[in-house]
């Protein structure tokens, strides 16, 4: 039986515990929350930009298990086999690729996996997953490889190197980190002398969603991948973000632009947020109140929650997307920002905050360590 999110909202779980008026209103925010952030006060619950749930006190428990059914019934991929048959090499198997290779293997695609240190390959083959020794044996072994590296110096040294540059002829490569346009077109370039094609995806979201398939995947490259449906690329892509959230964007390069454009308004959102919590704070202000009248708003991010709390407790935890990552990105959009004749000031105060983070030891932390460096500027830790 396929479900509806209304039905999963109103006969799941919600029927025993909320009155029908209230049910009614939420059954029609949940058709209609594409639109955007939808409230009411009488539950404070709505979906956010990316469908995910917010809620408030209210109701909080029975929502939360609504909205866990909801995420359950309309995001979970039926067909395990995606992928079959696909062979794909994952080079570096850091936070993102680990768990990228993971999902490939469980949508039956034949996964190999290679990184610098080999301690963190070790546990891959219980997920059915080869491991292999160089990236030659890996560019040798697979169709497709597909790059988690941190920048384009660190995957021009792992796949241009004179050991694997050779072996790329016919092999499709398939980069999925964030680097610069400019970047990823050399890239393609060389790839392409060298008899392979080249094929920009990098993705938005982190660890949690690559587990479930729902990343937001932009695609860079010279057609659709949708148009080779028969080839290995649009299969992987399928197993790691749901049709929907696939896009296409156009030539190698538009694909990294707007992905590095996204990463800016991580910084600039999380500082602002910070900047705004850390006077809420100063003030003697209630944060809950200022948080309420912020969801309510049109100027509300779901983001802001999900880092409150580590801001809040400054305990910033094991990072899905690091400060150090951050600070890169944040770097790289200032060199493309002021290449295309941008106005640059605001981007060195982002880049200079988070700078600072990292200066304090933060660098590993989530990026939500940026809190520190603008609501804390006098308590500067040593590294």
């Amino acid at each position: 039986m396929k479900m509806s999110q209304s039905w999963v909202l109103q006969k799941a779980v919600l029927r025993p515990c909320v009155p029908d008026s209230k049910r009614r209103s939420l059954t029609s925010i949940a058709i209609n929350r594409r639109g955007g952030l939808k409230c009411f006060r009488s539950t404070e619950f709505g979906f956010g930009a990316q469908n995910q749930p917010v809620w408030g006190q209210r109701y909080k428990p029975t929502l939360m298990r609504a909205a866990e059914t909801l995420q359950v019934a309309s995001t979970t991929p039926g067909n395990l086999d995606i992928a079959k048959g696909v062979s794909v090499a994952v080079i570096g198997v850091g936070l993102m690729g680990n768990k990228i290779a993971r999902r490939l293997a469980s949508q039956s695609a034949n996964v190999l996996a290679w990184n610098r240190s080999a301690e963190k390959l070790a546990a891959l083959p219980e997920a059915s997953i080869s491991v292999c020794s160089t990236v030659a044996d890996a560019a040798t072994a697979a169709n497709v490889l597909l790059l988690t590296l941190s920048d384009a110096a660190t995957i021009r040294e792992t796949i241009l190197s004179d050991d694997v540059q050779h072996l790329l002829a016919g092999k499709i490569v398939l980069q999925m980190g964030t680097i610069g346009p400019k970047e990823s077109s050399a890239l393609a370039a060389e790839v392409a002398s060298a008899g392979g094609r080249y094929i920009e995806a990098p993705v938005l979201g982190s660890q949690p969603e690559v587990e479930k398939g729902t990343l937001l995947i932009m695609v860079g490259a010279d057609t659709d991948p949708r148009d080779d449906s028969d080839g290995p690329v649009w299969p992987l892509l399928r197993a790691l973000g749901q049709e929907p959230n696939i896009h296409y964007i156009g030539p190698v390069g538009t694909a990294a632009a707007v992905k590095l454009a996204l990463n800016q308004l991580i910084a600039s959102l999380t500082i602002g947020f910070s900047t705004s919590l850390g006077l809420v704070q100063r003030s003697g202000a209630p944060v809950d109140k200022f948080m309420s009248i912020l969801r309510a708003s049109a100027l509300y991010a779901p983001t802001y929650d999900k880092k409150l709390q580590k801001m809040l407790d400054r305990d910033y935890g094991a990072a899905n997307f690091p400060t150090k990552h951050l600070l890169k990105d944040v770097r790289l959009f200032e060199n493309e920002a002021a290449a295309a004749g941008l106005d640059t000031r605001l981007l060195a105060a982002l880049k200079a905050v988070t700078q600072d983070a990292v200066d304090r030891g933060l660098a590993n932390t989530d990026y939500s360590a940026v809190f520190d460096a603008v609501a804390h500027p006098e308590d500067v830790k040593e590294q």
